[in-house]
């Protein structure tokens, strides 16, 4: 068991999902933590996402219930619900259903020995493009910056929230989650990886899955890049 730690989901049209997943972490967090917190970041979804978790909310105390007034974003959203995080430990999870969260448990060992536990998917439980495309992905960021990490955008992490202090992360986009683990691996923190399952979502749609999303993260990739290139 950990002293503490801060839950964080950010979700964008998740009602069919969103109360199991909250559910469930906050059985897992009472289970593995002493105290604990679970965030949830409603990304300005119409679909009364934003209700549930406020009633979820008003049901347990532990419960943290946050709101974008319109959708800006997965990095938007991580970014909202990392800086709410108080407790010495984050779990980053999404709202989306494809893991469980009990599986913690597979990444609680390496906790204190390094800094930033990464899970990756076994078997990703995505359609094919969706798989090839993550494989390109995670190739050119391990070409370009040398990452050790095999599946960056894995929504499944848990970090000291004292490494988020020291990391600047700036990106807009989906290339959010590549830039923390890159600019924690330059920072010498230590980063471990571990393979967890991913399941086919039930409801909903993935916003990952939108062209436009993923033009946005590879500009993000290429400019950060072209910044590193020059800073040199």
């Amino acid at each position: 068991m950990i002293d503490s730690l801060s839950v964080v989901i950010p979700a964008w049209n998740e009602a069919q999902n969103i109360g199991r997943v909250v559910s469930d972490c906050v059985a897992t967090a009472a289970r593995v933590a002493a105290r604990f917190e679970v965030i949830v970041v409603d990304d300005g979804s119409d679909d009364g996402t934003g209700e549930i978790i406020d009633g979820l909310a008003a049901a347990d105390r532990r419960v943290v219930a946050l709101h974008h007034e319109r959708n800006r974003g997965i990095a938007a959203a991580t970014r909202t619900g990392f800086a709410a995080a108080c407790q010495e430990y984050v779990f980053y999870v999404d709202g989306d259903g494809q893991f469980d969260v009990r599986e913690i448990d597979l990444l609680l060992p390496f906790c204190r020995e390094f800094d930033l536990v990464v899970g990756r998917r076994a078997s990703r439980a995505d359609p094919w493009q969706r798989r090839w495309n993550a494989r390109l992905y995670n190739g050119l960021l391990r070409r370009l910056f040398g990452l050790h990490v095999h599946d960056v955008n894995c929504a499944f992490k848990l970090l000291r929230r004292e490494v988020l202090a020291r990391l600047d992360c700036r990106s807009t986009s989906a290339f959010y989650l590549a830039e923390l683990v890159i600019r924690a691996q330059r920072a010498g923190f230590r980063i471990r990886e571990v393979e967890v399952h991913h399941y086919p979502r039930r409801f909903g749609s993935p916003s990952g899955a939108r062209p436009g999303v993923a033009l946005k993260a590879l500009c993000s990739l290429l400019s950060f890049w072209l910044r590193r290139g020059a800073a040199r």
